[in-house]
Formats: C-alpha cells, sequence, structure tokens
C-alpha cells in the first residue's frame, strides 16, 4: 500500500536457487479500481510487444486486451524496485 492509495499486488513463483523468476503477476488498484497489471503470458503473434516479450502491461481501454511492451521487466533480477518506482511516479502526478 502507498500513501496515495495506490495498492500494489505480487505474486512470484521464484526459484532461489537459480536465481530466477519464473511467473509473475503485478496488479496496480486506487480504489478499488484495477489500473494497469503485467504479466509474461507470451503472444508471439502481437509485434507491438516484440521488444519486451514476453513482458507487457495490460492497459486501459479494454485493459484485458490492450498491451503495450514492458521495458525493465525481467525473469533474472527483482522487478519490484521498478515497479515501486512507477507507481510513486504517478503519484506524483496525481
Amino acid at each position: 500500500m502507498f500513501r496515495s492509495g495506490h495498492e500494489l499486488r505480487v505474486s512470484e513463483l521464484v526459484d532461489f536457487a537459480a536465481g530466477e523468476i519464473l511467473d509473475y503477476g503485478y496488479e496496480i488498484w486506487l480504489d478499488g479500481d484495477k489500473l494497469y497489471w503485467y504479466d509474461p503470458q507470451p503472444h508471439p503473434n502481437d509485434p507491438i510487444l516484440a521488444s519486451t516479450d514476453p513482458h507487457h502491461k495490460h492497459v486501459s481501454p479494454d485493459i484485458k486486451h490492450h498491451r503495450i511492451p514492458a521495458p525493465g521487466l525481467s525473469f533474472d533480477r527483482p522487478n519490484l524496485p521498478l515497479l515501486i518506482e512507477e507507481i510513486e511516479r504517478s503519484c506524483l502526478k496525481s
């Protein structure tokens, strides 16, 4: 939870021995509304997502189907610092 009311919901499957994130789901909520989320579900037929495949972000409008690249997300380093920074930046704009 952030002072602004934003909530970051994190689900990660981590192989600590290998130092890898095997799967994840990150959701950002505000006042009971899901603003956007990240997941690594591959979409090989979507050329827009190729630059960060399989990492992408679901955004409005049509949050379920509107996907954009997610630069910076990775399976081999922590993603939380990037997500926290993004939320804090958006809080400053609000």
